[in-house]
Parts: C-alpha cells; sequence; structure tokens
C-alpha cells in the first residue's frame, strides 16, 4: 500500500493498493475509490464490536478491498486539522482518542484502552475514553487542529486538558489528577480535572479538539424549549 495525505486543513488520505491487499475504517470516511474496490461490512466477533461500540466506535468495520488489479481508495478528515501515518508493531501498539481512528490496512487490530486505575475511567469523562491500536500495518489518525508531538523520558509527565491529547505510546501511563484548589477548581475555567501522562514514550496532542470547539459555539445556538 502506497498513500499521500492532501489538503490541509481539511486533509484526505489518498491509498493505491495492490490486488487483494485491504483497508479498515470504522467511521463511514471513505469519500471516493477506484470502481474495483469491494467493500464488506463485519463486526469483526461480537466481543471485539462490542469493546468498539464501548470507545464510542461503531459495532461494525468496513473492509474494502481492490480487486483483479490495483485499486485506490480515499478517506476523510471529519473536521480541520492533520491526518497523521503512524507504523503499528507488535512491539509498539498505540493509543488513540477515540474519534481519533480513520482507516489502517487490515493487519491493525482495535481494541478499548483500559485505564490501570479506576479513577481515570470514573473522572475522565467522556473523551477519556480511547482505543489501542496494536497488530501490524499502517494506521490513519485524525487530529484536531495541529498536532504537537513530545517525547518523555522514562517518569517524565505532563499535564494536559482532558480531549488535548490524541494520541500515545501505550508504553506511557495515563491517570486523572484533580485541579488543586476549590477556588481554582471552581472559577479557573479549566475544569475539574486534568489528564496526566507518564512516560517513556511519543504522546501527540491536539491544539483544537471538537468538544472544545462545540462547547466554545454552544452559547450562540438557541436552546431547545
Amino acid at each position: 500500500m502506497q498513500y499521500r495525505i492532501l489538503g490541509e486543513p481539511m486533509p484526505v488520505v489518498v491509498c493505491d493498493l495492490n490486488s487483494g491487499e485491504s483497508m479498515i475504517t470504522e467511521k463511514g470516511s471513505m469519500v471516493w475509490m477506484s470502481p474495483n474496490m469491494k467493500m464488506e461490512t463485519s463486526a469483526g466477533g461480537l466481543g471485539k464490536a462490542f469493546g468498539r461500540m464501548f470507545s464510542g466506535e461503531s459495532m461494525f468495520q468496513n473492509i474494502y478491498t481492490s480487486q483483479g488489479g490495483p485499486g485506490m481508495i480515499a478517506f476523510a478528515s471529519s473536521f480541520p486539522g492533520s491526518i497523521r501515518a503512524v507504523e503499528i508493531h507488535p512491539d509498539r501498539p498505540v493509543v488513540v482518542q477515540k474519534s481519533g481512528f480513520l482507516a489502517s490496512e487490515q493487519g491493525v487490530e482495535l481494541s478499548v484502552f483500559f485505564q490501570k486505575k479506576a479513577g481515570a475511567g470514573f473522572f475522565g469523562g467522556e473523551g477519556f475514553i480511547m482505543q489501542k491500536l496494536s497488530g501490524h500495518g499502517t494506521a490513519f489518525l485524525e487530529i484536531d487542529g495541529y498536532a504537537v508531538e513530545y517525547d518523555l523520558r522514562p517518569g517524565e509527565q505532563m499535564v494536559i486538558d482532558t480531549g488535548n491529547l490524541a494520541m500515545m505510546d501505550a508504553t506511557c501511563s495515563i491517570d486523572i489528577q484533580s485541579v488543586k484548589g476549590i477556588k481554582n477548581a471552581l472559577f479557573g475555567g479549566e475544569g475539574l480535572f486534568n489528564t496526566v501522562v507518564t512516560g517513556p514514550g511519543k504522546i501527540v496532542l491536539q491544539t483544537m479538539p471538537i468538544s472544545s470547539v462545540a462547547a466554545s459555539l454552544s452559547p450562540f445556538f438557541p436552546s431547545g424549549s
């Protein structure tokens, strides 16, 4: 599979496949393709399907396969930002925000990422439910806004507003930290909790999560009666 990413800040990734090669997506993000691409919808097993549903994604995957010769398929981002290609290896799984997965080669497996500490799951909010990408192949991730990368050393930490964490290596650990001080928590405008990521590993942060954009725009829309 060969690919090219075009058109930021509303990007699309165009994938050129050899005969028999396949791509998977869960979001219906296919925007155009050659006529010899065959689509098949699959749940991929009941346990995996419910796991994807729990993480906020569809229970089903669309599998596109090139038949009878080379094929082409394109997947588009749903929000202004960028598309990142990430190489997944058995010894290097990654964790992404629940809406971050765009498409991948068929050798990439998706599962729910469970936090080691219960508090992270209870207090992290909707944006804290994440997906783990493992297996082998190229995955394409959707980044909201601009992507900023950091390589954390062992024990090094980064405090992040929930929703701004787009991706991290599975070697990193993650937890929730309450904002200190009652006045800061109630009137600081930054929420009650922050995400704390501890290295070692790479993290990718996004500058404009769609949840923050929605919250900023909500006062300008009339509420329902």
